[in-house]
């Protein structure tokens, strides 16, 4: 078996606790307003610090594993988050959740995109947007077992007890996937995608290690509008997706939902989300990634407009599937489309540089989300403001074209 498919079920166990329990946070929010006397703003404000604080880490995250590799970053990652969330559990003041949450947490989760998906995609070229797809597809497991999971934990215990067990259970995971992890095939004596050297003497397929670490710098990249533009494009997705994921259980539960039924809302979506990443991320490989990306940022422009006026359980189980599959379409499609562009010489810090403008769009979401909802009384302008964020989504994505010195990367 080709080692890279074992760095894909690592990576993938990562995605599923790092974005996992940002996921979950939604389920949460109720029982933290209320235990501080919080308004919802200010409550999903926690959130919205923890992901400012994420552009920082991403950043980071993105330099040390060019440098060093994934696997001493990530041991340190799942220390971090088992620290974090057990720590929250034991807070008696609001402001102590911005250092024992927002602060802690964005060091051990708020990187973990970046390196995971800069690993993999120095692992593959040919089947890159399937790997991708696969290890990505981990977000959205993880919002069907973690958002779920400290929900029951929640009305079985309550929502300390619910932290501490959240941070047993995720940093042991991310410390035991982090021990396969290599930086590249050439640290084997491997190829991407398993290929081998060609039969003449000194030559390589396009895919060979040589090629593969072909492309820009990261001053490089920044010199052109691509990487611009898809900052841009994830900025956007990440405002409407972060306010949707932490406010859509609360709005639920605001129309007379079940706890139970409002967080499976939040499974729904990382489901949909991962059949998404699969279907889409592999039609990429071989119809392009363009098109369909900006057809699903369209589309889920759609379904943010039905939950505008969805009240009833199964109209808000229809925009989850919907919004989930779309998501996990057009998210997979970007994150290919950073190797595709800058090639991967510099891929961790380029991919850290951007995963923070999308760190960025994700701590302004819920906080506008949040703030809109405490000036009407409802979510309809919120909800409104996340669509046009999809609509600046695929305007962008449609600008962008690949870069012809990027090698084949």
């Amino acid at each position: 078996m080709f080692y890279g498919w074992v760095i894909v079920a690592a990576s993938f166990l990562m995605s599923v606790i790092g974005m996992g329990t940002r996921y979950s946070f939604g389920v949460f929010l109720k029982s933290i307003q209320i235990e501080f006397g919080m308004t919802r703003g200010a409550t999903s404000g926690i959130f919205s610090v923890y992901m400012l604080l994420c552009c920082v880490s991403s950043i980071a995250g993105g330099w040390v594993i060019d440098k060093y590799g994934p696997r001493k970053i990530c041991i340190s990652f799942g220390a971090l988050t088992a620290l974090s969330l057990i720590l929250t559990g034991l807070v008696h003041r609001p402001w102590q959740l911005l250092i024992t949450y927002s602060l802690l947490l964005s060091l051990g989760t708020g990187a973990i995109y970046p390196v995971v998906n800069t690993t993999v995609s120095r692992w593959f070229v040919a089947r890159r947007g399937y790997a991708v797809g696969l290890t990505s597809s981990g977000g959205g497991v993880g919002a069907i077992v973690l958002a779920p999971f400290s929900a029951y934990l929640i009305t079985l215990f309550d929502w300390r007890m619910a932290f501490l067990i959240l941070g047993l259970v995720s940093g042991g995971i991310i410390l035991a996937a982090a021990l396969p992890l290599k930086k590249d095939p050439a640290e084997m004596g491997l190829f991407p995608d398993g290929a081998v050297p060609a039969a003449s003497a000194g030559t390589y397929p396009a895919n060979s290690p040589a090629a593969h670490a072909s492309g820009l710098s990261l001053s490089q990249a920044a010199g052109t509008s691509q990487f611009w533009l898809l900052g841009c494009v994830w900025f956007f997705l990440a405002l409407s997706l972060h306010m949707i994921i932490v406010h859509v259980v609360s709005y639920a539960l605001d129309q007379g939902i079940e706890p139970l039924d409002a967080a499976f809302i939040l499974s729904l979506i990382g489901l949909a989300n991962i059949c998404g990443r699969l279907v889409i991320g592999k039609m990429s490989d071989s119809l392009g990634r363009k098109p369909l990306a900006v057809t699903c940022a369209l589309l889920q422009f759609g379904s943010l407009l039905w939950l505008m006026w969805a009240h009833s359980l199964w109209a808000l189980y229809a925009f989850a599937v919907a919004f989930g599959f779309l998501w996990g379409g057009f998210a997979t499609i970007t994150t290919t489309l950073i190797g595709d562009t800058f090639g991967t010489r510099q891929l961790g810090i380029i991919m850290g540089v951007l995963t923070s403008l999308w760190a960025l769009g994700a701590a302004a979401g819920p906080a506008v989300g949040g703030y809109l909802f405490d000036l009407q009384g409802n979510y309809f302008a919120a909800f409104a403001a996340g669509a046009a964020g999809l609509l600046a989504a695929a305007a962008f994505t449609a600008l962008v074209r690949r870069l012809p010195d990027a090698g084949h990367g």
